[in-house]
């Protein structure tokens, strides 16, 4: 009998939280059009956030234009293909793959720091003490986290998009005498605005989606110390999964819209 319960209880607090979530987003925009904002805070923000993924990203960009070509090359070799390389490799990049895996990579980064950041602050009654002080907390530490995500995600994605593409352009000049020129003129033709337009988008939505789940836990943090560590953690499995619901959602709309 326990398990049907503990089912049903589980399935309870998970439709609380999505609730609360709801509610969270709610005050996010409306305390992001009031005054007063807080630009020095955002910019301090953007620049963390992107500065110190800049190698991350870009690591994890060149490693995946590696793989992904040398996988692929064996096999396109085997139909006498290879010259479809550059094609096949830089419409699955932009459209798809470079912004989910630099997604992923980014809220294991940006979105355990936010919530571990900001889960210390309340089990140390930092922000309790902003609130008495007369400070705005939500509208300092949350917004300003937030909307730091949204705008630096897309620039961090094409960023890894042009690592992965350089990487790839590496094995193609190594493996198939191909040169840079000649390479990037294929993936440059290869491209449409209905390939970039809806990659590019999308990785709004993956930045909001990083920063406000992040927030989420780490402002709402209870339980101690203890809660501090469960705040982050919760924070990147949470944004995971709804990066994954983001980016099927985003997938069928530019599916009727741009007909890809």
């Amino acid at each position: 009998m326990k398990k049907p319960l503990d089912f049903l209880n589980n399935l309870k607090s998970f439709f609380i939280e999505i609730g609360e979530l709801s509610l969270f987003a709610k005050r996010f925009f409306k305390e992001s059009i009031s005054r007063p904002f807080e630009f020095k805070e955002l910019l301090r923000q953007c620049f963390n956030m992107g500065n110190r993924s800049l190698v991350l990203v870009g690591v994890t960009g060149f490693i995946l234009g590696l793989v992904f070509t040398l996988q692929s090359r064996p096999t396109l070799l085997e139909f006498g293909a290879v010259s479809w390389m550059p094609s096949m490799v830089s419409i699955s990049i932009v459209r798809e793959i470079g912004p989910v895996i630099i997604a992923l990579i980014c809220t294991g980064r940006i979105s355990s720091g936010i919530g571990a950041e900001l889960g210390s602050m309340r089990v140390t009654e930092q922000i309790d003490a902003m609130e008495v002080s007369g400070t705005n907390p939500f509208k300092y530490l949350v917004v300003t986290r937030i909307m730091a995500a949204t705008l630096i995600l897309p620039l961090l994605i094409i960023f890894g998009d042009a690592i992965a593409l350089f990487g790839s352009a590496l094995v193609e000049n190594l493996k198939g005498n191909v040169s840079f020129l000649l390479y990037f003129n294929k993936v440059f033709d290869a491209l449409k605005f209905s390939d970039i337009i809806p990659a590019t988008i999308k990785s709004f939505f993956f930045g909001f989606a990083i920063g406000l789940v992040g927030c989420f836990k780490g402002y709402n943090c209870k339980k101690g110390t203890v809660g501090v560590g469960e705040a982050s953690n919760s924070a990147v499995v949470y944004t995971s999964m709804l990066l994954f619901i983001i980016d099927f959602i985003a997938v069928f709309i530019s599916d009727i819209f741009f007909e890809i």
